[in-house]
């Protein structure tokens, strides 16, 4: 491995654990309807196990309400169940051919423990950015040791400040998603 290889790869899978934070952040439950409440929720279609987005379109027409519109409209009753199933802590009504899904409004309580899940997973993410240092580190002083890479003790400790400048960068990114997120639970 070259210092630059290992920089690189430090750099995508810290990426990563950020990513992975946004996607989850998405489906924590604000004081408004967001399709990504359901994007994702398990529908046992045909005897597989579907994604919700996969087999219907869903929208919020309105800022408290989920409209999902099955593209088989035979499917109505297992996304319904699917939905019901996923514990998610909405009740769908069947409307015809479509699903509508009411979001009430959160008690000062749940936005509390909905909050101390967004730092959470902002801590989940900020460990996983850790351990990928850790291991960045650990290559680094692999390098070290290797006499055919020809390395100085100075580039090495230089590739060790740019892992840590990387871990920090990072982590100030997952902060301000986890504020953002913390501070769209509590407005009421």
């Amino acid at each position: 491995m070259t210092p630059e290889s290992i920089k690189n790869e430090a750099n995508e899978s810290m990426d990563k654990a950020v990513d992975h934070l946004r996607k989850e952040l998405r489906g924590i439950r604000t004081g408004r309807a967001s399709t990504a409440l359901v994007d994702f929720v398990k529908v046992d279609y045909y005897g597989s196990m579907q994604d919700l987005k996969n087999l219907a379109a869903t929208s919020t027409p309105e800022a408290t309400q989920i409209l999902i519109q099955p593209f088989d409209p035979s499917a109505v009753q297992a996304i319904k169940k699917g939905i019901e199933e996923a514990n998610i802590g909405l009740t769908p009504n069947v409307d015809g051919k479509v699903i509508r899904i009411s979001v009430p409004a959160l008690s000062t309580d749940r936005r509390k423990q909905l909050a101390a899940q967004v730092k959470k997973l902002g801590e989940d993410a900020k460990v996983s950015a850790r351990n990928v240092r850790r291991d960045a580190n650990k290559h680094a002083d692999q390098l070290a040791k290797d006499k055919d890479a020809h390395l100085s003790e100075d580039q090495i400790s230089d590739l060790k400040d740019e892992i840590q400048n990387l871990i920090k960068k990072h982590e100030a990114e997952i902060e301000e998603l986890v504020s953002k997120k913390t501070t769209e639970v509590l407005e009421v």
